[in-house]
């Protein structure tokens, strides 16, 4: 990953722990989740609009979701640590 990406990531996470979240998730797979949950759907649809270029072509998944995906396969933690 790129340094700039791994800070924005960094900086999400921090956001999202100081709103009240886990201290190692990113804001937007937050409100994947509250969504998901019925908890609250507009800050999925705020984050999804937002980045709307994010998106897998091949599933349709769109940011928020990508983002949770990744957040449950460990996918931002170095190497040694994911399964």
């Amino acid at each position: 990953m790129a340094w700039a990406h791994n800070v924005l990531i960094a900086v999400d996470q921090l956001c999202n722990a100081v709103a009240g979240g886990w201290p190692d998730e990113t804001i937007s797979s937050r409100a994947f989740r509250w969504s998901r949950d019925g908890v609250r759907r507009w800050p999925r649809r705020f984050i999804d609009a937002l980045f709307f270029f994010d998106r897998d072509p091949s599933t349709g998944r769109r940011h928020c979701e990508l983002s949770y995906i990744s957040e449950k396969d460990r996918l931002q933690l170095a190497p040694e640590f994911r399964r």
